[in-house]
């Protein structure tokens, strides 16, 4: 069809194709606005956190713009999952990178142009490729959306040649698509950076607000033996619960995730020392529920959707506040509190500082670039000090460095250690009376002892209320065997199916029939005629 013939989408459209795909009746903050925009044929430059919902404002407009929506993302180890969860929600999705066998590459490429997909994932690198280049001339292209839009900035953490040339290939197509540009973390030169080398134009700009209000934040110095004590001693008191470690070399990750192991918690371990294959079974055992534990360096987490990750300990110091946001941010993306702990020394800091002196820099940077570029990695790792030692409110500063005021009450935020007065000797001094007594740790925390923050996000969120009850716990633990059974059927991780928000929802509403189960935030049409029979038989069996 000829792009200029066809209807242009409304707004309700993309919330009838919300429904329908994802289950939910209506977009969350932020993600309305860039949509609207989308539909309305401008570009856009969304700054939205970790957890809020970035893929939808490219995926909803995929469905209704019609044509093939292109995503630029480097997350070539993902990709495929991204497409199969795509299948799941009742989307046509592909993608198209060097992991494709060159047999296989035409067919792809012959198969959108007919109009089997309506969304493809694309490597940065493919772009430059003349046959990319040729297919993407001869297709209809409504969108490109550039997640992870930080790496096109020196300035980003993830910085990436490769997408330096997004530009160049969106003006060498003989109709300009709209551009979306994605990112979960990005200060104001970053967004300008954006803005400028992907070409945008007059774009409307959401950054929504970066707090994740679900999240608790602590901060404690902790020598490098105490903090892997507490790791373990943590890990085994929430043995229900997905977890993510970061630990700052190769070795210390082994270290951690044998000790995990030995008071037999079940863990993984990724770092870039692992082979690809075995980098590969890490990941697919954590998302698919094989392993409570993640233990990894910073080469992990990128655009990984696991939504029910419970909390993420950083054993040690990340360079700068953005990386370490967005490494903690990997908690809690389902909305349902979750813990945010960083555990640092001050051999943590001789370390950064080293790390920094040893950058190698790409050919024909020039000692003076070089040494801006030093200085500037230098004025980070200052402000993720600041944030370690802050005797002030964790929350308030990490909005302020990234541009958001916060109003604080006279008690603070009631989320962060500093407000809240929570000390890691705290749990030491517990875990000695353990060992002392050989007494075990019980579950999780009770609402009634949960924080005053978390007390008013659980009010938030009022039908998402969960309180430990022995029989909704069972009945719980059974949706979610049930739902792992799907997932290894399906080959898809298990969140794909249902996040455990769905889950708990369903426990607390107890649908009885097909209609009543649609009710339920994150069923939609695709799933329920998927999974609806099973999960209903299995909630009244």
């Amino acid at each position: 069809m000829d792009p200029t013939q066809r209807r242009q989408p409304t707004i309700g459209d993309a919330q009838r194709a919300l429904a329908e795909h994802f289950g939910y009746q209506s977009f969350r903050p932020g993600q309305r606005r860039v949509i609207e925009a989308i539909l309305e044929g401008h570009d856009v430059m969304a700054v939205m956190p970790t957890g809020a919902g970035k893929s939808v404002c490219y995926e909803v407009p995929a469905v209704v713009l019609g044509g093939l929506t292109l995503v630029v993302s480097p997350l070539i180890s993902l990709m495929a999952d991204q497409v199969r969860a795509l299948k799941e929600a009742g989307i046509r999705g592909s993608f198209y990178n060097s992991t494709l066998k060159p047999r296989v590459r035409p067919e792809v490429l012959r198969r959108a142009l007919a109009g089997w997909y309506d969304l493809m994932y694309v490597a940065p690198e493919r772009l430059s490729d003349p046959g990319f280049r040729a297919f993407a001339a001869a297709a209809d292209i409504p969108l490109v959306a550039v997640d992870e839009a930080h790496c096109v900035s020196q300035w980003g953490q993830d910085f990436r040649p490769a997408y330096r040339s997004i530009q160049d290939f969106v003006d060498s197509l003989p109709n300009r698509p709209r551009v979306a540009a994605l990112t979960a973390t990005a200060t104001a030169r970053v967004q300008t950076d954006v803005r400028e080398l992907l070409g945008l134009r007059d774009p409307v700009v959401e950054v929504s607000g970066f707090d994740r209000p679900n999240l608790s934040l602590a901060s404690f110095e902790l020598t490098p033996k105490d903090r892997e004590r507490w790791t373990v001693n943590y890990a085994r008191r929430h043995a229900d619960e997905s977890g993510i470690v970061y630990a700052l070399t190769r070795k210390k990750v082994e270290q951690i995730c044998e000790k995990l192991q030995d008071a037999g918690i079940k863990a993984a371990s990724y770092h870039a020392g692992m082979s690809d294959k075995e980098r590969t079974l890490s990941q697919e055992a954590f998302v698919n529920d094989d392993v409570q534990v993640m233990v990894a360096t910073n080469a992990f987490g990128m655009g990984i959707d696991k939504s029910n990750v419970r909390y993420v300990i950083n054993c040690g110091m990340p360079q700068s506040l953005e990386e370490y946001y967005q490494e903690a941010g990997r908690a809690g993306r389902d909305g349902d509190p979750a813990a945010c702990y960083l555990l640092w020394s001050k051999g943590d800091i001789r370390t950064a500082h080293f790390f920094i002196d040893s950058i190698e820099f790409a050919e024909g940077v020039t000692p003076a670039e070089q040494r801006f570029l030093r200085e500037q990695r230098e004025r980070l790792l200052g402000e993720m000090i600041g944030y370690a030692m802050s005797t002030s409110c964790l929350r308030a500063r990490v909005l302020r460095y990234f541009g958001q005021r916060m109003t604080l009450s006279a008690d603070g935020c009631g989320g962060c250690s500093v407000c809240t007065g929570e000390t890691a000797e705290r749990y030491l001094r517990v875990e000695r009376k353990r060992k002392a007594g050989g007494r075990v740790y019980g579950t999780r925390t009770s609402l009634d002892e949960t924080s005053r923050h978390e007390r008013e996000n659980f009010s938030e969120l009022a039908d998402d209320v969960w309180v430990h009850d022995g029989t909704d716990e069972e009945l719980f633990q059974r949706l979610r065997v049930l739902r792992k059974s799907l997932a290894s059927e399906a080959k898809v991780p298990p969140y794909v199916i249902f996040s455990d928000r769905t889950l708990r929802a369903m426990v607390r509403r107890r649908p009885r029939t097909a209609e009543d189960l649609l009710e339920v935030p994150g069923v939609g049409e695709k799933k329920l005629e998927r999974y609806g029979e099973a999960f209903l038989e299995e909630l009244w069996r």
